[in-house]
């Protein structure tokens, strides 16, 4: 029994994706700027109301900081009367606890960084380090001392492995080496059992995955995308709790028969690989809802899988190669390998987003030629 397909050739719609990548980012934007707008709302109405009750307090009319409607928390009123203990203890409080949440993050970019300050190794109280865009090559063995560390956040360096000492950070849930130059991950990783999202992506030379990560029972989302991995390794298959899985840009040739041991699995992502066949097995994953493939070696696709009755969207993107092309004087590809695997995640976290908003789409195939030329 056959399935439907629908053909398009993405190189002629490239402009509408751009657009809506944009969209995208322009929407999460405005996103952050609706919460922050909302956040300063509710603290502006918060310290409104804390500058009338002073006022009340002191016993200042209303005709003094309520005009056309609107209060007038000018600190001029309240110094005319004088201010209380418990005002003075409030500003206080305000700006204490502004400088501690400050002093509990660590944020570098540029390349002027090389390597990490020398002041660090004293601040092991941190919480969370942002670090990228720089030229930082090794993370420092003290880092197990920073016991309290919750985020590390090191995407786009030049970080060339991972010290041992990390499995030292019992603490830590969000760990992101994406786009640096590492080749392994050591064992010890595993040890770090209050993990929750681990990004690999875009090392481009990662090949396994050590079998210690099995431990990792807390981890929800896994990224290890643009790299040369074969298989989808073991420890991955282990890790109870797994809800998103990009393991696109690898060289998968085939999946393994009980991959519906990740039972909690909702999103795979499987393009640009070698596979030739999906195994049955993906039809027993109840909270599967997104699976994305790609690649004209893809032969065998089981038909329940694209008649699925759970609700899960099946995609197979067909790709092809990014065109060279000529300049002027000399040929040249524009954007590295490394940067069009991040713009090809752009694309798809745009498509993504774009598919969950409509819920008419089709649960047959859609088969889409990703052709970017830049």
């Amino acid at each position: 029994m056959g399935h439907q397909v629908i053909i398009f050739d993405f190189s002629l719609i490239r402009g509408l994706w751009e657009t809506r990548v944009k969209r995208s980012k322009e929407r999460q934007r405005k996103e952050k700027e609706r919460l922050e707008k909302s956040s300063l709302e509710k603290i502006k109405q918060f310290q409104e109301w804390n500058f009338i009750l002073e006022c009340r307090k002191k016993g200042i009319p209303q005709s003094k900081y309520l005009k056309n409607g609107f209060v007038d928390t000018d600190e001029k009123i309240l110094d005319a009367y004088g201010k209380t203990p418990q005002r003075q203890k409030r500003h206080a409080l305000s700006d204490e606890v502004n400088k501690e949440e400050s002093k509990f993050v660590l944020k570098l970019s540029g390349e002027q960084w090389t390597e990490f300050p020398d002041s660090l190794k004293e601040q092991i109280y941190l919480k969370e380090w942002h670090v990228y865009n720089t030229l930082i090559q090794t993370i420092p063995t003290y880092i197990a001392l920073f016991q309290d560390l919750r985020v590390l956040e090191l995407s786009k360096n030049q970080i060339s492995h991972l010290p041992v000492e990390i499995g030292c950070l019992k603490n830590l849930k969000v760990l992101n080496v994406s786009f640096n130059n590492l080749k392994s991950v050591p064992p010890e990783l595993g040890d770090c059992e209050n993990l929750e999202k681990l990004d690999l992506s875009g090392n481009m030379e990662i090949t396994e995955l050590p079998f210690e990560l099995s431990n990792l029972k807390q981890v929800t989302v896994v990224d290890v995308s643009a790299n040369k991995f074969h298989s989808i390794p073991i420890c991955v298959l282990r890790m109870s709790n797994l809800q998103w899985l990009d393991i696109s840009s690898n060289n998968l040739k085939d999946l393994p028969e009980d991959i519906d041991r990740l039972d909690q699995l909702q999103t795979l992502l499987l393009q640009k690989n070698k596979l030739t066949y999906l195994p049955r097995a993906l039809v027993n994953m109840p909270k599967l809802s997104l699976l994305v493939v790609s690649g004209d070696d893809l032969v065998e696709i089981p038909t329940a899988v694209c008649e699925s009755t759970t609700g899960l969207k099946f995609i197979s993107l067909k790709d092809s190669p990014v065109e060279t092309i000529v300049c002027k004087d000399t040929e040249e590809i524009i954007e590295s390998e490394r940067e069009r695997e991040q713009s090809e995640k752009d694309f798809m976290k745009a498509y993504i987003e774009d598919l969950k908003e409509r819920d008419s789409t089709p649960s047959y195939t859609t088969k889409v030629l990703l052709s970017l030329q830049l």
